[in-house]
């Protein structure tokens, strides 16, 4: 092989390494700003994010307040004492009552779909609403 071939080949090391480098440290200095801009989401996709997001708070606090208030019910229930005597039908319209009132918030007053969520007929419902005068 003849020097100048060799010399050649090692200018060509050379200078790929030298780019390399260069290359290297731009990404490191910083990105320009079209790399910012191709790596950033449009704001679309941030609204959506934000509305997600929301949606996904409220539905965890939704799931907290009743949590909450079955373990507030539990309580009192701990609370009665057989001794004294319950009221057998007074307990159950209460609970019926609470568990009504809960379907009927979670589905914005829409009867038909709290009756879905509670596994009983939109009848049977509308009956106990009027039964028990359940206002919402």
């Amino acid at each position: 092989m003849s020097t100048e071939l060799v010399g050649a080949s090692k200018q060509k090391a050379e200078s790929n390494q030298e780019n390399h480098h260069s290359n290297g440290q731009e990404s490191l200095a910083g990105s320009s700003p079209l790399h910012l801009r191709i790596a950033q989401p449009p704001a679309r996709n941030r609204v959506q994010l934000l509305l997600n997001l929301a949606g996904s708070l409220l539905r965890e606090t939704e799931s907290l307040a009743r949590e909450k208030a079955f373990t507030e019910e539990y309580n009192r229930l701990q609370a009665l004492t057989l001794a004294e005597g319950i009221d057998f039908y007074d307990e159950v319209q209460r609970f019926e009552t609470g568990l009504i009132r809960m379907a009927l918030d979670q589905t914005h007053g829409h009867q038909a779909r709290a009756a879905r969520l509670l596994h009983i007929k939109p009848t049977t419902l509308n009956s106990k609403i009027k039964l028990y005068g359940i206002e919402y």
